[in-house]
């Protein structure tokens, strides 16, 4: 029934009030609760209509909620509150009525009805122009009362209605330019509000029993305090921030008193006033142990106390830069991680609120915040990567060290899950290593693509974060970050796109950011997906590796990256050969476009010199012996090759088989064009690094043990086979009898180790698909041993 009247009373408003208020002058004997729920209806129905309902009913609604709000002495909260809700409806659009009939409930020298003085509280907040003309007489009214207030209910709901009345005074004189009458001013209040406010400090504040009304005082105080004058504020200043200091130790309700203190604050710091000076140590420290306490992320009352105090520092900020700046500079220097955390939320508020009243100790705050570059505490972490941001936007990092933070986020971008230094922290909800690591990548993009004023910070820096194996988990956040930086260069035609190693010797050559990432291209799903983004990079960035790869790549670039737009979401069927073969083709054609062997020999050095960084990283490891194949298969210089199978053997790992089996498709890459010179580097191993060479007295110490000599013997083996599969077939043919069998067949009777016997059967699979006529393309071959080859695999 309930719902179904408040329909009706969209359509029909002034039917369904006057049927109401007919209804229940009728029945006075209804009981309570039915007069609650049409006291509900009444309301909703109001605040539906508006200025619909006519003068004539407003009065009538008037008279009775009136009438039901003070029927009883009695306090019946949830009848009288719904009679209030009534009259606060109706004062939206007829508030002069309303306080007409308010003010003969409220005699001079008699405690009015609580819900009257709440009743007034809340129309106060609701329209604040059409109760503020009332309050002068109001206040005649009330005020003559307060110190014989007892009750501690009635001293909550006065100091509620006090500070309401308060913060209307205070909006009234801010929109004066609306208001009905301009010629009030805040000074035509001040007396009223001292005399109220004595009462409530000097009486109230300390003789109340009950939390909730120290707490109300103490919120109305907040709004009083702007209408007092400069002397009297000061004269109780000091003992008022006292006796909100103490609060916080009996209350939980923190956000309350923090709120009416940054409003006192506020008020304190008004026309240049200094009377907040000596007392500043005391407010930081009191606000900083506030900002320092734990703080669920679930509470929201807690998180408003939060920014409740981030306020009261942005209005310190406004008024006293140096000492606040100065008191976050000691604390932010103290190790301890809740402050650190706290103190650079604090910076990062007042450098986005404040940065005009900071202008001069910007140089002080980026050197401050320097500081916490180091720590290893993932909430401090967290905070200071927020605190970057903002003074990324303000213009922070343009100044001179600005780009270590930069660096700091790049950091972060790079973390991951085994990261000993971290492992000592306990992870909380909001500070996991994962987390952290996905804010600051998005950080990093919001720099290059956002923040205008960065762009000329990050470009060319990032590049040089590519290298560094440090940085490798943050490959994919570099490249996206670029990428989009290189193509916005190029779009403004920036002369600034075009990068000279040699005037920024920083700056990777383009040979060494090619070796790079084209291994880190291999295994494209890793590092969150970084092989898309290492592409796209690459294409935007080819100017930059050389001008002649520019057109093929533009060309084939987009398909690779559209290949693994449409497979990499299936990992299950991630064909990892395929992409390897399609990423070697790419290297392979890029060469031949360049087509200089200065350029292939610095490539390739780079290459050999990168491959430390992959120790640990078997996957690309292997991968980057493919490559260095198939840029020594287009070298033409002897000493060269045989430098780098020296590499090659001397940094493979034997005790693993992906190691192994990318460095004998490295070798064979390279056998296709210098076979020769790798079957004399695998006969050479043969002689030195698989025997088990006796020294020391009486041959008793051996230089390798069996088993080290059997992991060597698997790698040869393999690139063997390898060398066969990938070498001319010609000079394969004139060399595999007389050559390579002979090497090889002595190990078929000799090898005991099953791993090693695996990769001697592999390399017999290659030698067999190498002979065959289809592969060796040679009229007239025929291979004579094949049958010593079968029976050995019996």
């Amino acid at each position: 029934m309930i719902s179904a009247l408040h329909t009706l009373g969209k359509q029909q408003a002034e039917l369904v009030l006057s049927t109401c208020v007919h209804y229940l002058n009728k029945h006075q004997k209804l009981v309570q609760g039915h007069r609650v729920l049409i006291l509900d209806v009444m309301t909703k129905v109001i605040k539906d209509a508006g200025v619909n309902v006519s003068l004539e009913l407003a009065k009538e609604l008037i008279v009775l909620a009136t009438n039901e709000l003070t029927k009883s002495k009695d306090i019946i909260p949830e009848w009288q509150l719904a009679a209030s809700n009534v009259l606060v409806a109706l004062g939206v659009n007829f508030c002069q009525e309303v306080m007409i009939e308010m003010l003969q409930k409220v005699t001079p020298g008699q405690l009015p009805h609580y819900f009257v003085i709440l009743t007034l509280a809340n129309l106060a907040k609701e329209n604040v122009f059409g109760v503020v003309p009332f309050l002068k007489d109001i206040f005649s009214r009330m005020l003559s009362m307060l110190g014989t207030v007892k009750a501690d209910n009635m001293r909550w709901v006065l100091a509620k209605c006090i500070g309401s009345f308060s913060e209307a005074i205070i909006e009234y004189c801010a929109n004066i330019e609306n208001a009905p009458y301009p010629d009030i001013a805040k000074d035509r209040f001040y007396g009223e509000i001292f005399t109220a406010f004595e009462i409530m400090f000097s009486v109230w504040l300390g003789s109340s029993r009950e939390g909730r009304v120290r707490l109300a005082v103490i919120e109305a105080f907040g709004y009083m305090c702007h209408l007092m004058t400069k002397e009297k504020l000061e004269e109780y200043i000091q003992r008022l921030l006292h006796g909100i200091t103490g609060l916080y130790r009996r209350h939980s309700e923190h956000h309350i008193l923090t709120q009416s203190l940054c409003l006192i604050l506020n008020a304190a710091s008004c026309d240049s006033s200094l009377m907040l000076l000596p007392l500043l140590d005391l407010i930081m420290n009191g606000l900083h142990a506030q900002a320092c306490s734990e703080t669920d992320l679930a509470n929201p009352l807690g998180m408003k106390n939060k920014n409740e105090v981030l306020r009261c520092f942005q209005v310190l900020t406004q008024n006293f830069p140096d000492r606040v700046v100065g008191f976050l500079q000691l604390k932010l220097e103290n190790v301890n991680d809740k402050s650190r955390a706290a103190t650079l939320a604090i910076i990062k508020h007042i450098i986005n609120s404040s940065d005009e009243y900071l202008e001069s100790k910007r140089e002080l705050l980026l050197s401050t915040v320097k500081v916490v570059l180091y720590d290893h505490n993932l909430k401090v972490c967290k905070s200071f990567s927020q605190c970057i941001i903002a003074m990324a936007h303000h213009r922070y990092l343009l100044l001179e060290g600005g780009q270590s933070l930069v660096e700091f986020i790049i950091r972060m971008c790079s973390l991951k899950e085994e990261d000993k230094i971290f492992k000592r922290i306990v992870e909380s909800e909001d500070a996991t290593w994962s987390s952290i690591k996905l804010m600051n990548e998005n950080i990093l993009q919001l720099m290059a693509t956002t923040i205008e004023n960065m762009e000329d910070i990050l470009w060319p820096y990032l590049v040089e974060f590519v290298l560094p194996v440090n940085y490798t988990e943050a490959i994919m956040a570099l490249c996206r970050a670029l990428t989009f930086l290189a193509n916005r260069k190029q779009e403004k035609k920036d002369s600034k796109f075009t990068i000279q190693p040699s005037n920024n010797t920083s700056i990777p050559k383009p040979q060494a950011l090619l070796a790079r990432l084209i291994v880190l291209t291999g295994h494209p799903l890793k590092g969150n997906g970084r092989g898309l983004h290492i592409l796209s990079f690459l294409k935007a960035y080819s100017l930059n590796i050389s001008p002649e790869i520019v057109q093929m790549w533009d060309v084939v670039i987009p398909k690779l990256t559209l290949y693994l737009e449409e497979n990499s979401c299936d990992v299950d069927n991630w064909n990892q050969k395929a992409w390897e073969d399609l990423i070697l083709k790419l290297l392979a054609k890029t060469l031949s476009e360049i087509n200089s062997e200065d350029w292939y020999l610095t490539l390739g050095r780079e290459m050999g010199t990168q491959i430390s960084l992959y120790n640990g990283f078997p996957d690309d490891k292997n991968f980057l012996y493919k490559c260095l194949g198939v840029i020594l298969r287009k070298i033409g210089t002897t000493e060269f090759i045989r430098e780098h199978l020296n590499i090659i053997f001397s940094t493979v790992d034997h005790n693993n088989q992906i190691e192994r089996e990318g460095c004998a498709v490295g070798v064979g890459f390279c056998a296709a064009s210098h076979l020769d010179q790798c079957l004399m580097k695998l006969e050479e191993i043969t002689k030195t690094q698989m025997v088990r060479k006796a020294s020391g007295f009486m041959g008793l110490i051996k230089d390798k043990s069996e088993a080290e000599v059997e992991k060597v013997k698997s790698t040869v083996m393999l690139c063997y086979g390898y060398v066969v599969f990938y070498g001319p077939s010609g000079l394969v043919s004139a060399r595999l009898e007389s050559n390579i069998l002979r090497v090889i067949n002595p190990h078929f009777a000799s090898t005991k180790d099953s791993v090693a016997k695996q990769n001697l059967i592999k390399a017999v699979e290659l030698i067999g698909k190498a002979v065959q006529p289809s592969h060796m393309q040679q009229d007239g071959f025929v291979f004579t041993r094949r049958g010593d080859l079968l029976k050995h695999m019996q």
